[in-house]
């Protein structure tokens, strides 16, 4: 499939329940107004799926960020393939005819996809922000930090247990290395978590502590999705406790003074439980740094 010409959306901020994000933010509104967040597309297949979002946006009741990935054709993952969190299913290869039944079937209906039967996913699923044209930073660290991953899954067995991709703008390109990792708790909870200022050294931990023990990395936490800000807040004061910290501006104070270390904000209020993320797998070379148009 050839690439097509880059597509450039700026939309209207909206908070409305009903509204759909990606790296611009559509409002219930059928009016686009100048906004500073940008959304580049090159694939026809993210395009008409974008499209679509777009068209079918009052009658999704929920909120539903889409974001690119880089696929490739193989056993586990195939260009097409739809991943959803926090449901941890997987659409097979979506192609541009099925795009309007899709949205339809799985988003507005909140039912199945019939010429695809979804798959449950089993494991830990991790996206590396390596956007270069939003911004060069994540188009740095991000190529580097999935290099890094995929070595540490090779040295430690963790083929087919541990997925990495390289991902388009998921926010917060001021602190990257952007990670999120979706996967299920010890409890089966599915969960997914954000981790800023991530470099190739924290991989192994981040692996080692998060993925395999469920333990989370508090120096490098963003936010956890399904919580508020506040039960986010509580729940990091409450590991800090357990860890031996009365609060996060002790820890803040704690690493600074060893690590010249800042404590990361929370963000991931947005992502409920009843909210979707969709991860589309595309031809398209998220690293590569495009043009802005």
């Amino acid at each position: 499939m050839e690439r097509e010409e880059a597509l450039s959306f700026k939309i209207h901020s909206s908070s409305s329940s009903g509204s759909f994000h990606n790296d611009g933010v559509l409002s219930g509104e059928s009016s686009s107004e100048l906004y500073n967040r940008h959304v580049f597309l090159f694939d026809r297949l993210p395009r008409l799926l974008y499209a679509a979002l777009l068209t079918n946006n009052t009658l999704i009741n929920n909120e539903t960020p889409l974001t690119i990935c880089e696929g490739h054709d193989g056993t586990e993952t195939s260009n097409g393939d739809v991943l959803i969190f926090p449901d941890m299913i997987r659409y097979r290869r979506l192609t541009h005819f099925d795009v309007e039944t899709f949205v339809e079937e799985v988003l507005v209906k909140d039912g199945e996809w019939l010429p695809g039967a979804p798959e449950r996913l089993q494991g830990s699923y991790v996206f590396v922000c390596s956007h270069g044209s939003r911004d060069r930073r994540c188009g740095v660290c991000g190529p580097v930090l999935v290099s890094r991953f995929k070595e540490e899954i090779e040295l430690h067995s963790l083929q087919g247990k541990v997925f990495v991709s390289p991902c388009s703008h998921i926010g917060g390109h001021e602190y990257a290395g952007n990670v999120i990792i979706f996967g299920s708790s010890m409890n089966g909870e599915v969960t997914g978590h954000w981790y800023g200022y991530v470099a190739p050294d924290d991989v192994p931990l981040l692996i080692q502590q998060h993925i395999l023990k469920g333990k989370i990395i508090d120096s490098l936490w963003r936010g956890q999705m399904g919580l508020s800000e506040y039960e986010q807040m509580k729940d990091q004061e409450q590991r800090l406790l357990l860890n031996g910290i009365r609060s996060s501006e002790e820890s803040s104070a704690a690493y600074r003074s060893e690590d010249n270390f800042e404590f990361l904000p929370v963000k991931w209020s947005g992502l409920l439980p009843r909210k979707w993320r969709l991860f589309l797998l595309s031809e398209y070379h998220i690293s590569g740094k495009e043009k802005e148009p």
